[in-house]
């Protein structure tokens, strides 16, 4: 059995790469407050998928990576007004529930897994052409 990379060093491996831009190109990932020793609160943005009512659209989201992750799937929050079933539309709150790579959460995942999942949901042929709030409204 491997060993289990503690969280903090986890986090870490993620930040680097979500710095220098090695991940997917349509989605980035960073932390919200430098100074947060704990690593707990990252903004994340999505490039809405071609083709589809998201297109050309930029959508901003919170991430919490609490005590327990990677063990525990981070809380996922847009900020950005997005018309999708998996999304609360009146918190922005991603549903866990209602994003398979929530629900089925596996210590293997990352954040940028999350953002990556995003996008496909919305590019998926039932929620791709759903009709979306004004581009650049958020949720309260």
């Amino acid at each position: 059995m491997a060993a289990k990379v503690p969280r903090n060093f986890r986090l870490l491996e993620e930040l680097e790469k979500g710095e220098k831009g090695l991940g997917a190109e349509a989605c980035s990932y960073g932390l919200s407050d430098g100074d947060d020793l704990l690593m707990s609160n990252w903004n994340g943005t999505i490039l809405g998928p071609p083709h589809s009512a998201h297109e050309n659209r930029i959508y901003s989201l919170n991430i919490h990576c609490g005590d327990h992750y990677p063990d525990v799937p981070p809380t996922v929050q847009f900020i950005s007004k997005i018309n999708l079933p998996c999304v609360d539309q009146k918190t922005g709150k991603v549903e866990p529930s209602r994003l398979p790579c929530l629900s089925q959460w596996k210590r293997d995942y990352t954040m940028e897994t999350i953002l990556i999942e995003l996008r496909r949901y919305m590019a998926l042929p039932q929620h791709k052409k759903l009709p979306q709030p004004a581009e650049g409204s958020t949720f309260p």
